[in-house]
């Protein structure tokens, strides 16, 4: 099956979009890529820069006669950019996705999907707390992990095409059911996102001028607490579920550390360091960032 796309729509031009389309135009997989979104200054950037082609601040416009339709945009707007272009998808379109949230998104997508368009979810795990274009790059997905969360419904051929366009950009393809993946994400990126922010603030809270003495280890544990806020805002709600259950294992932890404290647990404490030290040294030190994303 031949990989390319004579047209191609990107409703979001930001980090993730914008390297998609540099990484599209360098491997020759596309012939055109129409950009779509809130700014028109940004936009105007990226098609100056060669990023995109063409432009429309309607989406239906930029999705018209295009064989791949990518949402880029921040996950909460997805829904609507299907309903306000899906009349402008034409026969055999494929829609896919950059989202960090899947489980009952990816069923809604689905069921706005007009009858000749097909949709595939993804979700390349790359990035870092930066959102624009100007940290984009055509490398950025080179060894990062890209999800695809098929249905059953799911087209096999427009599957087999978005398994192609990710491992063509260098990353490792997996797939994984929708609601399975929200459950590994509420874990590993988005509740260390609300930590780090509460982190900040819990610091704050105790002394502002606290922060002021903060070396590389609080910079280092708290950078992604520079991401979007209004884009973890609508991550956390969209995944509220998985992570009001987190977070009560985390109270619970850290309760347990607080006894072990007022006990003097030397062993006990210990132990829960030794354990943490030993499963992170098992992720290695050159895990892909994730800023959302």
């Amino acid at each position: 099956m031949p990989l390319f796309f004579n047209r191609v729509a990107l409703l979001g031009v930001g980090l993730i979009g914008a390297s998609i389309a540099k990484v599209m135009k360098a491997k020759g997989l596309c012939g055109s890529i129409t950009g779509y979104g809130r700014s028109t200054d940004n936009l105007e950037r990226a098609a100056a820069e060669g990023i995109i082609d063409s432009f429309n601040i309607l989406a239906d416009v930029a999705c018209r006669d295009a064989d791949l339709i990518v949402l880029a945009a921040p996950p909460a707007v997805f829904s609507s950019l299907v309903k306000d272009a899906r009349q402008s998808f034409k026969e055999g379109a494929i829609v896919t996705d950059v989202g960090s949230i899947k489980g009952k998104t990816v069923f809604e997508i689905e069921s706005l999907m007009p009858a000749n368009a097909h949709y595939v979810g993804a979700h390349p795990i790359a990035g870092s707390e930066k959102s624009g274009i100007a940290d984009s790059s055509a490398h950025l997905f080179h060894g990062a992990k890209c999800l695809l969360t098929p249905t059953q419904t799911t087209d096999k051929a427009a599957l087999e095409k978005v398994s192609a366009l990710w491992a063509a950009a260098g990353a490792v393809v997996e797939i994984m059911d929708p609601f399975r993946h929200d459950e590994v994400y509420a874990a590993v990126s988005h509740l260390p996102h609300i930590l780090a922010y509460e982190l900040v603030n819990i610091v704050a809270d105790a002394d502002p001028d606290f922060l002021r003495y903060a070396g590389k280890g609080f910079k280092d544990t708290t950078r992604i607490a520079m991401s979007s806020p209004e884009l973890w805002r609508d991550i956390s709600i969209l995944n509220s579920d998985e992570l009001v259950r987190l977070i009560h294992l985390f109270r619970k932890r850290l309760d347990d550390m607080a006894y072990y404290l007022r006990d003097k647990n030397s062993q006990q404490i210990e132990a829960e360091f030794s354990k943490a030290r030993t499963l992170r040294s098992d992720l290695g030190s050159d895990a892909c960032q994730q800023g959302e994303e």
